[in-house]
């Protein structure tokens, strides 16, 4: 395990108490995950998390895959991954002490050959990343105003292998659509949360 610190902004979380969430399937089933409380952590619950791997579980083999966790918070979705028989997974996190947090989740599943830890923003990340994933979560906040903008600049960078998918849950009034970079395949909506996943385009025959 690698803990890399790119330039962010710093947020603080003090006084608060930590929240648990727990691994659904896999290797690690029943292991409980530890993170801090805040608007910017928002663990994907159980229904959505089990929704999301349900749902690729006929789409893309996560056996030997290479997972992007990013705005990673509890890790949750990128170490549900490891678990099902992800490689590696990459979470990008930009807080210190939620990405602390990420390194001792590590610690405690005993995974530190299968992850880095990168502390920076997630936006600084795409933009100088020069690797390519089979799978990319991207988790932001609900008020974070550039959501929209993330497929556009994952596709643009070629972070995204040809027959991999971006899952992005973002809130519902948020759009998603198809475009010539990408292709937005399906989505799925919990009350005000929408999961969109999105693919490369058909190739042109």
């Amino acid at each position: 395990m690698r803990l890399h610190r790119w330039y962010h902004r710093e947020r603080y979380f003090k006084g608060r108490k930590v929240i648990h969430v727990r691994i659904i399937a896999g290797e690690y089933k029943g292991r409980v995950l530890t993170t801090v409380p805040d608007n910017s952590v928002r663990p994907a619950t159980d229904r959505v998390k089990s929704t999301i791997f349900n749902m690729l579980q006929n789409r893309l083999d996560l056996n030997g895959a290479n997972v992007l966790d990013l705005f990673a918070g509890s890790g949750s979705l990128g170490f549900e991954a490891l678990s099902r028989g992800a490689e590696n997974v990459v979470f990008v996190e930009s807080s210190s002490k939620v990405a602390k947090m990420i390194e001792e989740n590590i610690t405690m599943l005993k995974c530190a050959d299968q992850c880095d830890v990168v502390q920076t923003e997630a936006l600084t990340y795409m933009q100088f990343c020069r690797q390519e994933f089979d799978l990319i979560f991207a988790d932001p906040p609900y008020a974070w105003g550039q959501t929209a903008e993330i497929p556009e600049l994952i596709f643009e960078k070629n972070l995204l292998k040809k027959d991999g998918f971006l899952i992005i849950e973002h809130i519902k009034h948020v759009p998603m659509e198809t475009t010539q970079l990408y292709k937005l395949a399906v989505q799925k909506e919990f009350g005000q949360t929408r999961v969109s996943f999105i693919v490369h385009p058909d190739p042109i025959l």
